[in-house]
């Protein structure tokens, strides 16, 4: 140590003797301070030369260059010099005199450079002061010195030293001049100052030199502050962090002043808290900074090694870490202005994935600070059911709805945030999992939802309590939800299957809306036939309900659950004046809560539309049943028309035949219509919906497989938007049909009239003993029992069998080409099923099974 003080001493002496200053007497000034930091950064520098060391060599060179320049007296001086400071040897002498020449000979020509760098300038007004003649005396042991001044030098170098050349050409005056001004000109503003002001700078704070310009928005070095342009380049750079620090700052200051605004929220306050917290970790490094800014300058040999003296590129080395950090920072306050909630969270985490270690743990930590709203809200979702979202902030949205609509409509997912490290599955599957939680609670009145979400905590290794995840626990956040979502799901439809008999109900549905209740259906239409052939607006819905309770006490339905049977009712629809009671009669099924989830009122008006497709085709094959009944052979004897004219007994034949036939051609049609939608359509769609119920997961499940299964009917049914052609078709179909019976029964009732008539004319007293006799009396005389009436009678049947055989032909031909079409239609489809259907409703093929010899 005392070595290191004794050439710092001799330092400040030799600096002080070439200002010609007083060494027991040191000035404090700018100048001396100046030149003595010069000196010690000379001395310390590590810079070696790149030639070979030869101070022979560098001697010739010296004297070479001074006589070159017409200095012949100095040349030969400075080789009387050298000779004298080679011949020096042993203790106290100078060892690498190669270097003090080397040294002197570098400062020499720097000198002739004006424009060369900041350190060469203030290197050659360091020469001029010392010059070539200046060397070192090595008989005197002292230094030789110049004045600053021309007074100085007139008083004869009072306080300098041993002059050992003359100077005729004012060179010590001119280099004292030149180093006074270089150093006022570059040095106006020491790099103490600027390193303060830099520091400041760093946190929002204008200094003395480097302040913050709005016009340009950032901060600057006064132009007119003469400073080197590589000290103003590395201020500018250095003085960024400043103005990201601003950027940051600022957008805290603004966020928290409008909290609790909803455009904030929990996660922008977190984001805030996170930056804050950082900016801590700054202020505190910038404290530590400002501290060894303060320290005096220290020794030469502390130069190298010391940490404590704080220039502006040490302080880039300081800056380099918070630099990438602030950067980051002011990135993502500029992606997250206008964000909020899971939305900023997605955005903060794609600027993590990253390659740098220092970005991904720094935005690891910023996102764990973040992301805790977040997670807090999956876990109060998911384990609880409970939506603790006060500013729009959660993925999930929640709106008041009715409760026979909470599920399908109170909560859906808002795409918009939704953070991109939660998949779209699982986030599905977290908006199923809170909404089994809530559809227990409200609709089902259920609370056994808490003992399987605490089983599923336990099962997935996790807490029910806050904080239990956070970011980068991606893997714990998907186990804790699927083991919820599978005991909160399973418990759903437990309490859907087994306390509001779910599958009984779908069941009941089916039986008397679809009309698989077959002897209920049949005792039904019987019963309520006489009052809904009566005008719609003259028929009592009470009466309605009375019948179809006696239709549910005399069939198999009466064995059915109470509860089942009494939301059975029935439904007059809308009509107008010209309806009829079969136009606007339904049955329909009151579905509560929570059935009414599944049985929404769309899906029951879809039950609807295809109650009243069957309730018509039942309603056409129970006319057809009628025409029947009314057609059969033992209906009608010949024997009542045996006077009649041979040609009215074959046109009576005549339309009799075509009406059978008729009638086989539509109760074919009707029937294997009837089996296709009852066997091929309910019973098969019915078998598939059960087999999917068993397999239901949860409750979306259950919905989709009942969505398919009512998809299914209506497709095949002929119900869908793809079947209207045909589905109006077949209803002018099903009205020919009705038309035809009302045609049968007009014309049996003429048959029937035009049988009495004759029996009438047999026997004009009306002794119906006597025209028995008379009838079977082959021998008695026609004018004995023919009245006058007879050929009346004859021509009057004959007109009406006409007009019948017409109206029968007009109908047949109307009713084969709307079969001819509808049949043509079938092949288009886009169900298979209705493809096949033709097979079964091509009557020519079915009719040449039953007649092969025809």
């Amino acid at each position: 140590m005392e070595e290191e003080h004794r050439v710092t001493d001799l330092i400040k002496e030799l600096v002080l003797r070439l200002l010609s200053q007083n060494p027991q007497n040191p000035s404090s000034s700018i100048d001396t301070q100046k030149s003595l930091r010069y000196a010690i950064r000379i001395l310390s520098s590590l810079m070696t030369p790149s030639i070979a060391p030869d101070s022979a060599a560098i001697a010739e060179s010296i004297k070479r260059q001074l006589a070159t320049q017409g200095k012949s007296s100095q040349a030969l001086a400075f080789a009387d010099l050298y000779t004298k400071f080679a011949s020096k040897n042993g203790p106290g002498s100078i060892e690498n005199k190669w270097a003090v020449l080397y040294l002197l000979k570098v400062i020499s020509e720097d000198r002739k450079n004006q424009k060369s760098r900041s350190d060469s300038r203030v290197s050659s007004g360091f020469s001029a002061s010392v010059g070539l003649p200046a060397l070192f005396d090595a008989e005197s042991g002292g230094y030789s010195g110049v004045s600053r001044n021309r007074e100085t030098l007139e008083k004869g170098w009072n306080n300098g030293v041993l002059l050992v050349s003359k100077d005729p050409e004012n060179i010590r005056e001119i280099a004292v001049r030149e180093f006074a001004n270089l150093v006022k000109e570059e040095n106006e503003v020491s790099e103490e100052v600027l390193v303060r002001d830099v520091l400041y700078a760093c946190q929002g704070i204008d200094g003395k030199y480097v302040k913050f310009d709005k016009s340009v928005d950032g901060y600057l070095l006064r132009d007119s502050i003469k400073v080197p342009r590589a000290t103003r380049i590395t201020v500018q750079k250095l003085c960024e962090l400043g103005w990201l620090f601003r950027k940051v700052k600022g957008y805290i200051s603004e966020s928290m002043d409008r909290f609790p605004a909803e455009d904030v929220g929990t996660v922008g306050q977190a984001f805030c808290a996170a930056l804050q917290d950082e900016l801590s970790h700054y202020y505190k490094l910038l404290a530590v900074l400002e501290a060894q800014s303060m320290n005096p300058i220290p020794l030469v040999s502390e130069m190298a090694n010391s940490g404590n003296y704080l220039s502006l590129r040490r302080l880039s080395v300081w800056f380099a870490e918070p630099m990438v950090k602030m950067r980051l920072m002011a990135v993502l306050v500029d992606k997250c202005r206008v964000l909020r909630g899971g939305a900023m969270a997605g955005a903060i985490h794609l600027h993590a994935q990253h390659g740098d270690p220092l970005v991904h743990e720094f935005m690891r930590q910023l996102l764990c600070r973040v992301c805790s709203p977040l997670f807090e809200m999956v876990r109060s979702w998911v384990l609880e059911g409970e939506l603790e979202d006060i500013f729009a902030e959660f993925f999930v949205l929640g709106q008041p709805v009715k409760a026979e609509s909470l599920w399908r409509e109170g909560y859906r997912l808002h795409a918009g945030m939704l953070p991109s490290f939660i998949s779209q599955s699982l986030a599905q599957r977290i908006l199923r999992t809170g909404k089994s939680i809530n559809f227990l609670r409200v609709c089902c009145e259920d609370r056994g939802w808490a003992d399987a979400a605490t089983e599923a905590a336990a099962a997935a290794g996790t807490t029910t309590r806050r904080g239990g995840l956070g970011y980068g626990e991606t893997d714990a956040l998907e186990s804790l939800v699927i083991e919820a979502a599978k005991r909160i799901d399973k418990h759903l439809l437990d309490v859907m299957y087994k306390q509001y008999k779910f599958k009984e109900h779908c069941l009941a549905i089916k039986r008397y809306l679809l009309l698989g209740q077959g002897d209920f259906v049949q005792y039904l239409m019987d019963i309520v036939g006489p009052e809904l052939s009566e005008p719609a607006n003259t028929i009592s819905s009470f009466k309605l309900a009375g019948l179809l309770e006696s239709a549910i006490r005399s069939s198999n339905a009466q064995y059915d659950d109470r509860d089942i049977l009494d939301r059975l009712r029935v439904k007059m629809m809308p009509h107008g004046t010209g309806d009829r009671g079969w136009d606007v009669f339904s049955l329909e099924y009151d579905a509560r809560v929570p059935l009414n989830t599944v049985f929404t009122e769309s899906v029951m008006a879809r039950y609807l539309r295809i109650f009243n497709f069957l309730w018509k085709l039942r309603r056409v094959e129970h006319a057809l049943i009628g025409a029947w009944k009314t057609m059969k052979p033992n209906c009608i004897t010949s024997n009542s028309f045996i006077k009649l004219q041979s040609a009215v007994k074959l046109q009576l034949l005549s339309t009799l035949r075509r009406c059978q036939v008729l009638w086989d051609e539509m109760n074919h049609f009707v029937s294997n219509l009837q089996y296709y939608i009852m066997f091929e359509v309910l019973e098969v769609s019915w078998s598939n919906f059960s087999n999917e119920m068993e397999a239901a997961k949860d409750l979306d499940d259950l919905l989709a497989a009942h969505d398919k299964y009512l998809n299914s009917i209506v497709e095949k049914s002929l119900l869908g938007e793809r079947s209207q052609n045909l589905y109006k078709t077949l209803f002018v179909l099903f009205d020919l049909i009705l038309r035809f019976r009302s045609h049968v029964d007009r014309l049996y009732e003429g048959i029937h009239e035009l049988q009495s008539r004759t029996m009438e004319s047999l026997s004009p007293s009306r002794d119906k003993t006597r025209s028995r006799r008379l009838l079977n009396d082959k021998t008695a005389e026609p004018g004995a029992w023919i009245s006058d009436g007879r050929k009346a009678l004859t021509q009057r049947a004959g007109e009406f069998l006409r007009n019948m055989g017409q109206d029968l032909d007009a109908i047949a031909k109307e009713y084969s080409s709307l079969l001819e079409g509808f049949i043509s239609q079938l092949p288009v489809q886009q169900h298979i099923d209705l493809k096949f259907l033709l097979f079964r409703l091509d009557f020519t093929e079915f009719y040449c099974q039953l007649h092969p010899n025809m």
